[in-house]
């Protein structure tokens, strides 16, 4: 009785037979029998408010003519309606399934059932009585919904000509309607942040509320929707973003009815109206589906002025909040543990810490540019990110003990200006050591050896030290130098003790002296 009653009301609104058709599922022969009827009923159209459809479906049922028109099928069992509405909501549960059920219990009890179409149709219409809906009036600027077009794109592959799949991003604007949407390759993270980084720059500004789907890249799944927890990449997003996500609720359609709508537009108006066009690149399609979004956003509303793009631009752009200097760059989150040589091994490289952390579990943020480390929520070190090959390492100096600094500052150059400093043929004397090695690591024990001996004799002498072994040979060895070095710590040794045998005596003691302690 459902379809009479419904077809009655829009008649009273002035619809032609055939929309009434359309809209009811029926014929126009029935809605024109059920109009006759309505008629010899004495039944005014408009229905007045106070008319219900229990008395509409009592009045019909009085006349055989009505079995004629839409059958009651009263000698068929109603199945449960409100067991039905509390089962479809369970995971896994659907229509077939519990029309099963129903057919099982109906021939258990010696009943007849609907059959599945009928059975389908009456689940509907007691959906639509149920379903209540509430207009919320959205601000400028204040909320935007996103979510995967149902229906994907397609692409050509080169190679084997096979179709590949891509997935439609659509992001919505809740008070204007304007709309973004882009392809991808997959549904994955780096798709969905990228998604929204595009978004944002489309939109041209943030707004303050951001509602996705309940997808595993926007939300970590619990059974329990208040207790639900962000992905930590699309957390660490809104935070650079400066929004406030609220995820729809599991299997809730209505908490994001703008984004529904504007999906169903996006895959009529844009994916089906290139459904007969060839893309061989996802770029190639990209740049199609642009296109047309900005026809669809420029589109006149049927029902009020403007358009979405005009909206947008005159009530909603001006109240968005200014987009960050640079787009959030989506993280990888991972643990280590720092080893003994104070570095973390992560994805395959080497990034030291300060020493102090040795042996601590530490966080590790990784970009496509940069390694943060974390120890309990703070910064302890930042690195390039490395590439190629495995084992690299990305050492900084001040993370070593002060001994391994300096350990690791030795190079060619840092010998070589040590020398520079002390005398130049201390520094001809290094460099040749430096130069006469195949390998010059094998020449820097050979060249610390040499400066530090001036912690036994002075600058001067090693200088003079090296003076010396040049006149001999271009290359002396440090043996060499060292050598000279001895010979000429000791020639002033004695030179002092000749200087002292010629020369006047200050005090002397007279034989009195002698002959006083002999007499004692």
């Amino acid at each position: 009785m459902t379809k009479v009653f419904r077809i009655l009301q829009l008649k009273g609104l002035g619809l032609p037979q055939g929309e009434i058709a359309s809209s009811c599922a029926v014929s126009k022969s029935t809605v024109s029998k059920v109009l006759k009827k309505a008629s010899e009923l004495g039944i005014a159209l408009p229905l007045s408010p106070s008319i219900t459809e229990e008395q509409i479906t009592q009045l019909f049922l009085q006349s055989q003519e009505e079995a004629n028109i839409i059958p009651t099928r009263l000698n068929r069992v109603l199945p449960d309606f409100d067991y039905i509405r509390k089962e479809l909501k369970r995971s896994g549960v659907t229509k077939k399934r519990l029309w099963t059920e129903y057919c099982a219990k109906c021939s258990a009890s010696g009943q007849k059932p609907f059959m599945y179409s009928q059975f389908c149709y009456l689940v509907q219409q007691d959906q639509e009585k149920h379903r209540a809906t509430m207009h919320i009036k959205r601000k400028p600027g204040e909320q935007v919904e996103v979510d995967w077009a149902g229906d994907p794109a397609y692409i050509v592959d080169l190679t084997t000509g096979e179709l590949i799949k891509a997935y439609v991003f659509v992001a919505v604007s809740t008070f204007s309607l304007y709309t973004y949407a882009e392809a991808f390759l997959n549904q994955k993270e780096l798709s969905w942040i990228t998604a929204h980084n595009h978004m944002y720059q489309y939109f041209g500004g943030v707004a303050k509320i951001l509602v996705p789907d309940n997808c595993k890249t926007a939300v970590l799944h619990t059974n329990q929707w208040y207790l639900q927890q962000l992905n930590p990449a699309y957390k660490e997003m809104a935070e650079h973003y400066n929004t406030v996500i609220i995820p729809a609720r599991i299997r809730a359609p209505k908490d994001k009815p703008s984004v529904e709508g504007a999906v169903k537009l996006v895959s009529t108006q844009i994916i089906a109206a290139l459904r007969n066009e060839r893309f061989f690149s996802l770029a190639e399609l990209n740049e199609a589906i642009w296109k047309k979004l900005d026809e669809f956003n420029r589109q006149p509303f049927q029902k009020k002025e403007g358009s979405r793009f005009e909206i947008f631009r005159d009530e909603e752009l001006p109240l968005l909040a200014p987009l960050p200097a640079t787009p959030y760059e989506l993280a990888e989150w991972k643990k280590a543990t720092v080893q003994y040589n104070y570095h973390i091994y992560c994805d395959g490289m080497l990034y030291s810490v300060p020493f102090e952390y040795i042996q601590r579990k530490v966080d590790v943020r990784l970009t496509s540019k940069t390694v943060k480390i974390f120890y309990n929520n703070n910064v302890i070190a930042t690195h390039p990110r490395l590439y190629g090959r495995k084992g690299q390492y990305s050492t900084i100096e001040q993370h070593m003990p002060k001994e391994h600094q300096q350990y690791a500052r030795w190079d060619g150059t840092y010998f070589r200006n040590w020398a520079k400093k002390l005398g130049p043929n201390i520094f001809k004397v290094v460099d040749g050591i430096l130069n006469a090695s195949k390998i010059e690591q094998q020449a820097y024990r050979s060249c610390i050896g040499l400066l530090n001996l001036t912690k036994k004799s002075s600058i001067k002498l090693l200088e003079k030290a090296c003076e010396k072994a040049l006149s001999y040979t271009t290359s002396p060895s440090y043996k060499t130098v060292k050598d000279l070095l001895d010979v000429l710590q000791k020639e002033p040794q004695e030179e002092v003790k000749q200087e002292t045998t010629n020369a006047p005596r200050g005090i002397t003691r007279g034989p009195a002296y002698y002959k006083r302690g002999h007499e004692q």
